[in-house]
């Protein structure tokens, strides 16, 4: 029998155990997890009635891998989708005031987040000639070429804020954004071609009797994502072991051991790195120096969550909608604001909401180090201003994330194809996670799902091997 050993239970490690677990029901796995818990930064924990998220606060419809895992595992009636006010109505911050983002590029044209010259460059993209450069493009390059230093400087900043927590002169377009890259090529305008896309989104779905997607739309659980997390984990009772530091990787006489911190070791036949990249270096260090060096070079942002809980009476101006993103050239304190009980019911109890603020990031990381008291009178402030919230929160948490959010930099891909070139040479070694091609939850999901079907077309389908032992150093 064939033994797969996975080190690291965040989301990209559970869903790929589940999948491999369902193309060979008979395999013999074991996922190790450092934390006492699964889930990575998709945690959720409810406090005196407030819903607060850890980490990710849903996934877009954009791709069906979590929908369709959330289904093999029981959970499709546990969706509960975005309200449709938090799908139009996001703001961005400036100059202190909060400006209304518009929905499409004619919501753009009315928009008062540019002036006449900013709404004059997104008109000529739909002319301009699509010329992509034959170097790796940063995303504030590609915003200046197409659109105009303006809505590069807010727009483009915003996008790049909202996501990655990132900055757009450093993010590989390419990497990070990967769809308006493509549409420029296809189209020649990134506009017309993603209005191109939504037309055939309408098409197909008229073709198939049913209600087109809805762009943008977010999906979340009843109960928060930590029941996609739980459910999982329920699933894959027996395989999954917390609270154990793995410290290596090695070749073993066949296959691979994996060394933990004190003096146990798994042997394998394949061997899953799904844990941070710099981790991951650490463990294959001694293996590969070369492959280790080119993990350690994936940088990741700091992020503070700070979640608060207000009285509804106590909020002078309430807005229904998403919330809002003060771009990070603006080097405010707060990146954004999330209205959480807004964006999902049951999120607060009745009559209070519920809000989440976003702190740090790429060009702010001392932000992090604050001490909780400091944190929360600057997220208080920004309120303050943006909101005209004057009360102290009847509820708070703070999270500190210090390896939040891969940032996929200019030379990404080239990082990639080096880190596959090295990785090839190392059969039954993989890697998966949000450190490569994609950091959202549903980038995450979709890649385990290929992963598996991978692992298994290279591996699980060739004659079985004598059943691997634990092994002592």
């Amino acid at each position: 029998m064939r033994r797969v050993v996975i080190v690291g239970a965040g989301i990209s490690g559970l869903a790929l155990a589940f999948h491999l677990k369902q193309r060979v029901p008979h395999l013999d796995l074991t996922l190790l997890e450092s934390d006492s818990r699964p889930g990575g930064k998709i945690w959720t924990e409810r406090e005196n009635g407030f819903l607060v998220e850890y980490g990710p606060n849903g996934f877009l419809e954009t791709k069906t891998a979590t929908k369709d895992l959330a289904h093999d595992l029981g959970l499709s009636s546990e969706l509960i989708s975005a309200s449709e006010a938090s799908r139009q109505n996001r703001y961005l911050f400036l100059n202190e005031r909060l400006h209304r983002l518009p929905n499409g590029p004619i919501g753009l044209l009315l928009s008062r987040c540019l002036s006449w010259r900013g709404k004059w460059g997104i008109i000529r993209e739909l002319i301009r000639p699509g010329r992509p450069p034959q170097h790796d493009e940063s995303v504030a390059e590609f915003f200046r070429r197409r659109f105009g230093s303006e809505v590069a400087d807010t727009l483009g900043d915003a996008l790049v804020t909202g996501i990655h927590g990132g900055d757009p002169e450093k993010l590989s377009l390419a990497s990070a954004f990967p769809r308006a890259a493509e549409m420029e090529a296809q189209h020649g305008s990134v506009i017309r071609g993603f209005l191109r896309s939504a037309a055939e989104r309408r098409r197909q779905a008229r073709a198939s009797g049913r209600e087109p997607a809805r762009a943008g739309r977010l999906w979340s659980f009843r109960h928060g994502l930590r029941q996609l997390i739980d459910a999982l984990a329920e699933r894959l009772t027996g395989a999954l072991i917390c609270g154990v530091r793995v410290t290596g990787v090695r070749r073993g006489r066949v296959g691979w051991i994996v060394q933990g911190e004190g003096q146990e070791s798994w042997s394998a036949d394949v061997v899953v790195l799904g844990c941070p990249a710099d981790e991951a270096a650490s463990m294959i260090a001694d293996v590969d120096p070369e492959l280790a060096e080119h993990l350690a070079g994936i940088a990741y942002n700091r992020i503070a969550v700070v979640a608060m809980g207000f009285p509804q009476s106590e909020v002078p101006r309430p807005r229904p909608g998403f919330g809002y993103i003060a771009p990070q050239r603006t080097r405010r304190d707060v990146l954004g604001i999330q209205w959480c009980s807004s964006i999902y019911p049951g999120r607060a109890p009745e009559k209070f909401v519920l809000w989440r603020a976003l702190c740090g990031g790429w060009n702010r990381p001392d932000v992090v180090d604050w001490d909780d008291d400091r944190l929360l009178q600057a997220v208080r402030e920004e309120i303050r201003i943006g909101m005209h919230v004057h009360s102290p929160p009847v509820f708070h948490r703070i999270i500190r994330w210090r390896r939040a959010i891969p940032q996929y930099h200019v030379g990404h891909r080239e990082r990639l194809a080096r880190i596959s070139q090295r990785v090839a040479q190392l059969p039954g070694l993989y890697l998966t996670g949000n450190a490569y091609r994609g950091v959202a939850l549903n980038d995450c999901t979709e890649q385990a799902n290929l992963l598996a079907a991978r692992i298994e077309n290279d591996f699980l389908t060739s004659p079985t091997s004598p059943s691997p032992r634990k092994e002592s150093p």
